[in-house]
């Protein structure tokens, strides 16, 4: 994985002090995802730019399987523009087990009037945020993050001490994981069934 540069810190201190934050980190992220504590695949993302411009990339590709046989699948891909902190466009592909669906959005569309943001993880000014746009429903969800507390995370097999930030009111509740650096390394949320699923950083 590519070690993100200062960008994180920046902005980590510049949004505890109500500053303006400093421009989004760039950086490659690959996540292992675990059901239930049980490999399941591979979410993988890449954010890649100069000055204010980033180009994000998120591929998901899951399967569940029971006694050898693929019960659930899921793949998942979405390249999205950015300008600061604000998406400019987004074109998102889902095949959730069989049911296709698609999110395309430009600077022109209705959807991205203003400065509205995604489920960007990656970017600690997501905790900023009361509504994030879903990428595979195109849909806006009202959302409230705050900060829960401090605790550990396994990162390549080893605890490694996170913040936990909660986003609630979302179809799934999420707690999204950061080092005191502002460096993203973990994600849990509650799914169909009162599963958890889990991203942690390989």
């Amino acid at each position: 994985m590519k070690r993100m540069l200062i960008g994180p810190l920046l902005m980590a201190a510049a949004l505890s002090a109500g500053a303006e934050p400093a421009a989004p980190p760039t950086g490659e992220w690959n996540f292992r995802a675990l059901l239930d504590g049980k490999p399941i695949g591979q979410h993988r993302f890449s954010v890649s730019g100069e000055g204010e411009a980033r180009k994000v990339v998120s591929q998901a590709d899951f399967a569940v399987t029971f006694l050898g046989i693929t019960a659930y699948r899921y793949r998942h891909k979405a390249t999205e523009e950015w300008r600061g902190n604000c998406l400019t466009a987004m074109n998102a592909t889902t095949d959730d087990d069989g049911k296709p669906e698609s999110v395309r959005a430009g600077p022109n569309d209705a959807t991205l009037k203003g400065c509205v943001m995604s489920f960007a993880y990656w970017n600690p000014a997501i905790q900023t945020q009361t509504r994030l746009l879903n990428a595979q429903t195109g849909k806006f969800e009202t959302v409230q993050v705050t900060r829960a507390g401090a605790g550990s995370v396994e990162v390549r097999g080893k605890p490694v001490e996170a913040t936990e930030f909660r986003i609630t009111g979302a179809t799934n509740p999420i707690a999204v994981w950061y080092t005191a650096l502002g460096e993203w390394v973990g994600l849990d949320s509650t799914v169909a069934g009162g599963r958890k699923l889990s991203y942690r950083l390989q």
